[in-house]
Order: structure tokens, then sequence, then C-alpha cells
């Protein structure tokens, strides 16, 4: 029996428990194209992981179908599923050579060696690691070793290349190097990557899509710039990038807005992404890049009054906190060219300015 479904990865419906009754993949469906590159986020124990080793053959779902190019993968064997893989910790193979290391796949494939030698040149190529061909992992560094798994990953032209938080062990510059170079790489093989990480900043940074996951199930999958600017619940917007936070209840429903009052009795308008209905409790959620701030008090329309607490500097901008009168705190992303407001002293009166349009209200 063949696939009908034109999605190139497909899960179906799957589950996977270990106990039998806590459902740690809960009737996921999942497709993914061919030639893109997704990236499974979440926090610690949402499933994404246990999605990978089951895709990879490592773990066999409870539950539903697995299918990659047509070939449902339930019962097939890691090393038959035409998949490489690379790992946290490298997996290399200590007592072997660079060229060793990548030599296994191929000789367990029982490649010619005259084969062996050129997919081996090529891969090495790939990931500009040529002229270490006859080192031990042990003289290489830690980026090093992340690209001879690359290639090792690479080296026999797999259908799919999957990849559990590879870079987690670099240090943050070299990680984030090594993300562009992992993003150029995808582009010019035109390879299917399925990426699992924690680092919102590392999805956001090289995915085609992402899909975020919480207690098994996935919360939302989109491209990059979707999740980020239109979550679709609480959780996605509060798991992916910086958010600020204002609870209240809906006073007003207006045409796909409401009016929520917060803590301080001050009432804002935002968009009613859940649809509540006057008298229910709200949380709205705004980006700190999307809060203007003002010295000063100062009456308008989705203006709140505040205090600050200090400022934060990053190099390329400064973070301002704020405590705003009903105590809930706030954060401004700010342009070095608006750096006067963020040397106020602490405890400075500041009005922030929430556009509507920007503003985004979820049930709690």
């Amino acid at each position: 029996m063949e696939s009908q479904n034109p999605a190139f990865v497909d899960f179906r419906r799957v589950s996977k428990t270990y106990d039998g009754q806590t459902l740690v993949v809960d009737q996921l469906d999942l497709q993914i194209r061919r030639g893109e590159f997704l990236t499974l986020l979440g926090p610690s124990g949402s499933g994404k992981t246990t999605c990978l080793m089951m895709l990879a053959g490592f773990e066999y779902p409870t539950d539903g179908e697995i299918w990659l190019d047509g070939q449902m993968l339930n019962r097939i064997p890691p090393h038959k599923r035409d998949i490489g893989m690379v790992f946290q910790n490298y997996a290399l193979f200590p007592h072997l050579s660079v060229e060793q290391n990548l030599e296994y796949p191929l000789k367990v494939r029982r490649m010619q060696p005259a084969e062996r030698t050129k997919r081996i040149d090529r891969a090495l190529a790939m990931v500009n690691m040529s002229t270490f061909a006859k080192r031990m992992p042990a003289q290489l560094s830690g980026g090093q070793q992340q690209r001879v798994a690359l290639a090792r990953a690479l080296v026999f032209n797999p259908k799919l290349v999957l990849m559990d938080e590879p870079l987690g062990a670099l240090d943050k510059q070299l990680r984030e190097h090594m993300q562009v170079e992992l993003k150029s790489l995808h582009e010019s093989l035109g390879l299917t990557f399925v990426y699992v990480t924690h680092d919102q900043s590392e999805a956001l940074t090289m995915s085609d899509r992402v899909a975020v996951f919480d207690k098994g199930v996935i919360q939302q999958l989109d491209r990059v710039d979707a999740l980020y600017e239109t979550p679709r619940n609480l959780f996605v917007a509060g798991f992916v990038g910086d958010s600020n936070q204002l609870r209240g209840t809906v006073t007003e429903v207006e045409h796909g807005y409401c009016t929520l009052q917060v803590a301080d009795g001050s009432a804002i308008r935002a968009r009613n992404i859940d649809g509540l209905r006057t008298g229910a409790a709200g949380t709205a959620i705004i980006r700190p890049e999307r809060v203007s701030i003002s010295a000063g008090t100062s009456v308008g329309a989705n203006a709140l009054q505040g205090t600050t607490l200090g400022a934060i500097y990053f190099g390329d901008h400064v973070r301002l906190r704020c405590r705003m009168a009903g105590g809930s705190e706030c954060v401004v992303k700010l342009p070095l060219e608006q750096d006067s407001v963020s040397r106020l002293p602490s405890g400075s009166p500041v009005t922030l300015n929430l556009n509507a349009d920007h503003l985004q209200v979820f049930g709690q």
C-alpha cells in the first residue's frame, strides 16, 4: 500500500506513551514538505524529541502511522530508513579518524571503495573540513566536530536529515555562526531538514516553518513571521519571543476588537483573538519593540501610566523596565536614539502607548 498524501513526511494520528497512561505525544497530525527546514520547538518534556526519535526509528509509535516519501516507516529499522541523523553530543567514533567516521555508514551500505572515497571528499567539502580528514575527533574543536557529524549525516545522500539540538554544546558566537551555515547548506542542497530545539531564537533564525509543541500537542505550526506576529494562543505568545502581559476584564466587544479594563482601572483597546465576550477575563500581549514610551504623564487612547525600574544595555538597543500603576511590569525595547528616556532615574513617571493593532487579547 502506498500513501496518497503528497506530504514528504506524514505523521497520522501518532501517539506515544511509555507507561500506558501518560501520552508524551497525543494524536499528532503533521505534514512536512519536501525540501523545507522545519523546526520542532518547545520546552523540555513537550514531545518534540520523541517525535524526532520516532521518525528516526529509535522509538516506535504506540498508535498511528509515520510515512516518508510514500512508505510507512512504523516497523522499518533505523538503518533502512535512508535518514541522516545529527546528535547534540556529535556521537563520533573516538577511535576512528574523520574520514573513517564518514566511511562507516557507506560500509554499512556495502558501497564500493572508489565511490566511498568520492562521497567522503564531497561531504567534507560541503562543511569546509577537507583538510581535517586524517585527524581524530579529539583533535577537533566542538564546532569542527559538529561539522564532521553533519558531513557523516549527509555522506550517503539521505532522503531526510534529522537534527536533535545539534548546536546546544557550542558557545553563543559559534552557535550563531553555525546557524547561518546550516541554513545556507540547507538552501544549497535542497534536502528536507527536521530540527529539534528549545531555543526560540534559533528556530526563528533558520526555519521555513516552526511547530510549537506543548504537552505532546502542536500548539501552532506556521511560518516564523506569522508565529511571532500572530500567535494563536497564550502559550505560543509567551514562549516565542519576549512579550508583555496585561490581565484584565473585557468591558466592550466590537468588530474583532475588545476593550480590556486592567488593574489600575485604565481601559485599553486590543485585537480580540479568542473572541472573548463582555465580562470575560483576558490577557493582553504586546511585544517590547511595539511599545512606545515618553517621559512624564500624558493622556491619550491606549496610554498607561508607569514608573521606570532601570535599563539594561544590549549594545544595539536598550531595554527599559517599567512598573505600571496596577503593579505589573512592562519591558520596552528602545533604539539607541531614544537613549535619553532610558537614562531617566528609577522611579521617574513615564507614559506607555500601546497600538491596538499590536495588542492581542487571549482568554486566560
